[in-house]
């Protein structure tokens, strides 16, 4: 197969891509959202991904996701954007059903190019117990890939991002710099390895994780993607009308990402995750950590909000399920958020 650099067909990757939350909202500010009984999850909050309830057992999940080039290996960028697609089912607490591509490709590039980004998304789709049935595919001068995603959860168990209460302790699922580390292979600067272990972050399912986080029955959980940690925690906190403490010392980093936020290296996500977040943060953090929390993520992992009294049995669960999980922060009363 013919080899083609994909990222250089792209002005930026992953969820970095991700159109400015503050700008999100002012465009969500102007529709009207939908009324209807069965619509448990819309734009009056929106969410991870829209719910709708067909019956008192069953509700559906459903989801859309998709962004240009991270990766130039084809295979592993169609698996990063399914996984990141799917695990905003995971994040509902739901499970995923059935998928569909949304593919835009310029007609120059080998069609074994594409071949390779759905057989990536293919084995990732049916790793999280789901079917890939089709999907659209579009002529564009830069390449986009994602999922289309139904799935389903029962409606008394969903999870919103608006639960949190005083008194619960927040958790992280997966290490951060997905976004800080992409930017350093662009520029040349990674360490050898750093790409590497971002990679197989990005491709990591929130499944097994969720299926363990749910006999917990958190009260507030979302999935750390674009709009970096504290643009999540942010909305987490802001929704659920509490103040969120994150400790900076305790967030969980991939390898080389705290060196390479030293020298310097950002992604254009961070200055539009701190206009969007920034107003709404209180930091005492150093400067590497404060982007790393700030750095947006592609495929990040669930940020959970719990019941403080049940939180160091779930660190045990997950251990001893081999499953990695941070103890970051505690939820109190007021508002905004405290990075310290």
């Amino acid at each position: 197969m013919e080899t083609v650099a994909l990222t250089s067909l792209a002005r930026v990757g992953g969820c970095a891509a991700k159109y400015s939350a503050a700008r999100l909202e002012t465009l969500l500010a102007g529709l009207v959202p939908a009324e209807a009984e069965d619509l448990l999850v819309g734009l009056d909050p929106a969410d991870d991904a829209a719910v709708y309830r067909l019956d008192n057992e069953r509700a559906i999940v459903f989801t859309v996701d998709f962004f240009p080039p991270l990766v130039d290996d084809p295979r592993a960028f169609g698996a990063i954007a399914a996984t990141n697609a799917l695990n905003d089912v995971f994040a509902m607490g739901g499970v995923p059903l059935l998928a569909l591509s949304i593919a835009a490709f310029p007609e120059e590039l080998p069609v074994e190019v594409l071949g390779e980004v759905l057989a990536g998304a293919d084995e990732r789709v049916r790793a999280a117990g789901a079917i890939l049935a089709g999907g659209h595919t579009i002529r564009d001068d830069e390449p986009k890939y994602g999922l289309a995603v139904v799935g389903t959860v029962h409606p008394d168990v969903i999870w919103p991002k608006s639960g949190a209460k005083a008194g619960d302790v927040l958790f992280l699922t997966k290490a951060l710099g997905t976004g800080i580390v992409l930017q350093a292979e662009r520029d040349g600067v990674a360490p050898p390895g750093s790409l590497d272990a971002a990679i197989s972050s990005m491709l990591e399912l929130n499944r097994d994780a969720a299926d363990v986080l749910r006999p917990f029955t958190p009260n507030a959980v979302t999935d750390v993607t674009g709009f970096g940690l504290l643009g999540h925690v942010h909305e987490l906190a802001s929704r659920s009308g509490v103040r969120a403490v994150i400790d900076a010392e305790a967030l969980p980093l991939l390898p080389s990402a705290f060196a390479l936020a030293e020298q310097g290296v950002r992604t254009g996500g961070d200055r539009r995750n701190r206009d969007y977040a920034g107003p709404h943060v209180e930091s005492h953090a150093e400067a590497a950590l404060e982007a790393l929390a700030y750095d947006p993520q592609t495929a990040g992992g669930l940020l959970v909000s719990l019941p403080f009294e049940r939180g160091a049995v779930l660190e045990a669960t997950f251990g001893s399920a081999g499953l990695a999980i941070a103890r970051i922060g505690s939820v109190e009363a007021g508002d905004g958020v405290i990075l310290r």
